[in-house]
């Protein structure tokens, strides 16, 4: 059940389910407003190699849901359980941001340093890096994206759709076993988004996947979730 309504989830399309699930989500209730809940019995599983596109409308609790899976938010009522293990404390949580890099729906809310390859350094450092390793992984990150270019350039000057491509090496940059991906289409122009989906489509993540863009998420997605508003 999610929300009180039952989850309209297509069958994994060419994906062997096995062993345990990155994530499992289980009856998870959150609200901003204890009057007004975003999330009711919230239960949901994410396995290796899914790319699960979470579906529904405005004010569902997709982007809540995203930020519950790592920590950013902590549930009223239900359980967290990421990587084998139950997730209830901000420690818990640490290991988890480790392996799950969650690209905000806003790029602005991602993007601090003064340059791009800052940015997309600082997590590997912030992982134990050393700063020729990190630069090394930055300039990887950024070279896969087609963003080499922007190496230097001063962040907050980048166009909309480059902030997207920056805050997006700056999640792969950290090497992450789950991509938690909010609208990852936003700002892009039509070129720039079938680059990305090529780049998704190559990699061996698992993902979860929140966009209005719907052939973005048939193209990617081996599984459909749908939320409906509490």
């Amino acid at each position: 059940m999610v929300n009180g309504a039952v989850v309209n989830e297509a069958a994994v399309s060419g994906v062997e389910v096995k062993g345990a699930p990155l994530f499992d989500l289980r009856g998870v209730g959150f609200a901003y407003d204890p009057a007004r809940p975003v999330l009711r019995d919230f239960s949901f599983a994410l396995w290796p190699g899914e790319r699960v596109a979470l579906v529904g409308p405005n004010g569902a609790g997709k982007t809540t849901a995203l930020h519950v899976m790592v920590g950013l938010l902590r549930p009223q009522t239900g359980e967290v359980i990421a990587f084998g293990a139950p997730r209830r404390r901000e420690a818990d949580f640490h290991a988890v941001r480790a392996r799950a890099g969650l690209l905000f729906q806003d790029s602005d809310d991602q993007l601090f340093c003064a340059t791009v390859l800052e940015d997309v350094a600082f997590g590997p450092l912030n992982l134990g890096a050393k700063p020729a390793e990190a630069r090394r992984v930055a300039l990887a990150a950024l070279a896969e994206l087609g963003l080499e270019g922007l190496a230097d350039r001063v962040t907050h000057k980048l166009s909309g759709g480059q902030k997207r491509l920056t805050a997006l090496a700056c999640v792969l940059a950290m090497r992450p076993q789950v991509l938690l991906l909010d609208e990852p289409t936003n700002g892009l122009d039509e070129a720039t988004r079938e680059r990305l989906i090529a780049i998704l489509s190559g990699l061996s993540q698992a993902m979860v996947l929140v966009s209005h863009d719907r052939d973005f998420s048939d193209r990617l997605a081996t599984r459909r979730a749908a939320l409906a508003p509490v």
